[in-house]
């Protein structure tokens, strides 16, 4: 489950609101998480906090009910437009990628809707 040596492919949706260096962070905690036996589940889900500094900004996985919700610092200098909208993102594990996709919970605006 998650292993490291998948691709990881990110929606285009997400790549929309959220920089590639905070996605690219994301895969790296999940790497991190999965080589310390700490994710249990998949997918995972990831919310993030209002609260950020200039150079950082605070998010938590959340794996249900198999495992107490961790929160990660992620290093990020740049504009934080994504923040405050409440957006959950899943982190799930197929057979040859890790993707990262807006939880169907979130309210989207139409230009960030999928349609399948």
């Amino acid at each position: 489950m998650f292993e490291p040596t998948k691709k990881h492919r990110v929606s285009d949706a997400v790549a929309q609101v959220f920089p590639q260096e905070v996605t690219d962070q994301i895969f790296q905690v999940v790497n991190l998480m999965v080589k310390a036996h700490q994710i249990v589940v998949a997918p995972v889900a990831i919310i993030f906090s209002d609260d950020f500094t200039d150079d950082e900004l605070y998010a938590m996985m959340i794996q249900g009910n198999a495992a107490p919700a961790q929160e990660f610092p992620i290093t990020y200098k740049g504009d934080k437009p994504f923040l405050g909208h409440a957006y959950i993102l899943i982190v799930k594990d197929h057979p040859k990628t890790i993707s990262i996709d807006f939880s169907a919970a979130n309210d989207l605006p139409d230009n960030l809707k999928q349609t399948n």
